[in-house]
């Protein structure tokens, strides 16, 4: 892994019936996805939907651990953790979720 590759943990919750990032009550990450979970469908969303929230490429974005769990790695190519959060919380406004 590169110094600027960062994992971050994210939980997903499929078939929400608005997509969303946002910054969960124990402050992890909730990423909720219209998707259901099955056959990918539910991971793409939610790449597609972090790296859209992140402002990086979707090729940027790929889930390491956690296929077909819920509970997720994702890791971000050129963002720190740090960086990644702060990018989160400035889209998000104020009111915890990132569109």
């Amino acid at each position: 892994m590169q110094e600027r590759e960062q994992v971050i943990s994210v939980r997903v919750r499929p078939r929400s019936s608005r997509a969303s990032v946002a910054v969960g009550s124990d402050g992890g990450l909730v990423v909720r996805v219209h998707a259901p979970a099955a056959e990918g469908a539910a991971n793409r969303e939610c790449l597609a939907l972090l790296a859209k929230a992140l402002g990086v490429a979707k090729s940027r974005v790929r889930i390491i651990r956690g296929q077909k769990s819920r509970s997720k790695h994702i890791l971000v190519d050129g963002l720190s953790v740090a960086q990644a959060r702060a990018r989160l919380e400035r889209r998000a406004g104020g009111d915890g979720q990132a569109r």
